[in-house]
Order: C-alpha cells, then sequence, then structure tokens
C-alpha cells in the first residue's frame, strides 16, 4: 500500500461523516478521483467542496491541488497497462486528442526544464567525459531512449555499450566487466523496469558511477545516483509521455558534442563518406 493511502487508512478513525465518505470513495476509485476537481470529488461523494478540502488537509497537504498530485503520482507508479486505459477520458475528455496531448507534452517539456539543475546536468556531462566505458540501460518503455542514447554516444565516444533485453544474454553478462573508471547511464520511468534498477545497483556495487534519467526523487533509481537529471513523463492513456525525457537527452548529447568536437568532426567525416559508397540515404538531388 502506498503511503498516502496508509495515511488515511490509519486516520479513518479521525475523520469525519463526510471526510470518511471521500476516504471510501479513494481507496475503490483514486484512479478517477486523481483527475477530479475538488467541487468534482464532492458532487461525486455528497459532500461540501469544503470538506474535500480539509480531508486534503487532514492527511498531511498544504490544500487540495498538493493532495491531487500526489493522487496522480499514485497511480502513474501503480496503475496496470488496462487502468491506465480507463482513465483516459479523464484526462482527454471531450477535446480533441491531438491538441491535448499536444498541450500535456508542452506542458511537461516546461516543467522539466524548471525541474532540471544545470550544476547537476554539468556534472553529467563532466563525468561522461571522464569515463573509460559508458554503459546505457533503459529496458520497457524506456528501449527507445536508451537506444537513441547509445546510437549517438557512439558517435562522440569509443567505448559505448548498450545494454538491452534483445542481445540475447543476461543484463548481469552485459555489465559483468564494469568497474572503476566506468560510467553508467540508467533511464527509467513508471512503471520502473526491475532490470534496470538492479543493473544499476550492482555497476554502483563494482565502483561504477551512476548517472540516472528518471521523473522524480521517489524514482527507484535516484537514490543511488552519483548524479540524477530530472524530466517530467506524464501518462497519456496506457502510452508514457517521453517528449521531456527526450529532449533532456537532445541536450546531454549536444552538450558533449561541442566538448568533442574535433573528435566527432573526424567521426562524421568517415562516416558520411561509407554512407555515400553504401548509398545510405536517399538522394533527393537539388532543391
Amino acid at each position: 500500500m502506498s503511503s498516502l493511502l496508509h495515511t488515511i487508512e490509519e486516520k479513518m478513525g479521525q475523520f469525519s461523516k463526510g471526510q470518511k465518505k471521500i476516504a471510501r470513495y479513494i481507496f475503490e476509485n483514486y484512479d478517477k478521483a486523481a483527475f477530479m476537481t475538488a467541487s468534482k470529488l464532492g458532487r461525486e461523494v455528497g459532500v461540501s467542496e469544503s470538506t474535500v478540502v480539509r480531508f486534503a488537509m487532514e492527511v498531511g497537504f498544504e490544500g487540495y491541488p498538493q493532495f491531487q498530485r500526489s493522487l496522480k503520482e499514485l497511480i502513474k507508479r501503480n496503475l496496470s497497462a488496462v487502468q491506465r486505459m480507463r482513465v483516459t477520458s479523464e484526462q482527454i475528455g471531450d477535446r480533441d486528442v491531438l491538441s491535448r496531448v499536444l498541450e500535456l507534452d508542452i506542458a511537461t517539456v516546461r516543467k522539466t526544464e524548471q525541474a532540471v539543475s544545470s550544476e547537476d546536468f554539468n556534472r553529467a556531462v563532466e563525468t561522461l567525459l571522464e569515463a573509460r566505458r559508458i554503459y546505457i540501460v533503459g529496458m520497457r518503455g524506456a528501449s527507445s531512449l536508451s537506444s537513441f542514447t547509445a546510437y549517438y554516444f557512439n558517435m562522440i565516444f569509443e567505448n559505448v555499450h548498450l545494454v538491452s533485453e534483445d542481445k540475447g544474454s543476461d543484463v548481469f553478462e552485459q555489465i559483468v566487466r564494469i568497474g572503476e573508471g566506468d560510467v553508467i547511464l540508467g533511464i527509467s520511468f513508471p512503471r520502473y523496469s526491475k532490470k534496470t534498477v538492479r543493473a544499476l545497483t550492482c555497476a554502483a556495487k563494482s565502483g561504477a558511477k551512476v548517472i540516472s534519467i528518471t521523473d522524480s526523487e521517489k524514482s527507484p533509481i535516484a537514490a543511488m545516483a552519483d548524479t540524477v537529471l530530472y524530466a517530467k513523463s506524464e501518462m497519456i492513456s496506457f502510452v508514457d509521455s517521453l517528449v521531456a525525457p527526450l529532449s533532456l537527452i537532445n541536450a546531454l548529447i549536444v552538450a558533449l558534442g561541442q566538448r568533442k568536437q574535433t573528435e566527432v568532426f573526424a567521426t562524421l567525416g568517415k562516416l558520411e563518406t561509407m554512407w555515400n559508397e553504401d548509398q545510405v540515404y536517399e538522394n533527393i538531388g537539388e532543391v
């Protein structure tokens, strides 16, 4: 049980009659309650809006908005894919899907800009530049992010290893040689992959430095990291929006590329020659 639901359960005996109605509703429908305003939740339960606000304060929050954010964090970490699908209508409503999803993505990028510390970002850059070997791990929904990162890191660094479930070997076998002087970059968002957590734990015990890209301090890969870069990831239906994490990774790649311009220019020059010889890209001619 989450700490929020545990707190509500502990305080059940202290609640007023109306507050007990709210508590019971939240236990049974917290996935719906997370997207309700205080007035809407009050109408649904049959109590006043002020009773809902007092309930939020009674369980330890400054007001209802803070309580609602906690509920959203709860569902983001615990709902199954089927349950996530059910909350879609609460997020999108009757609005145009394209416009609403784009609005949510824009908002997460703005929140990420506020959440990322320049000091932490610069520390991550320096740590990667000093690494003997770089390992990148991100499973499940984050696998696209780890593959993207590894693709461009290979243009910047000589010794990059993508840890993947698709390689036919166990994750631990892929990082068996990791140790001091190495860096592992872990990427994970709700619902957090156990394999990613275990890989980072193993790497840390072996003496490697850990950089985590995740959504909050409550993430299991945040506490074990030497440096954490926070990127917001909002749940949209059964899909996790990874727009903000990708933007953060883009910034990381650009910063590293600027610091290693000579090597990158040389690598790209060789690649262009090979791409042209192998006709990798379609020639669209002059515009």
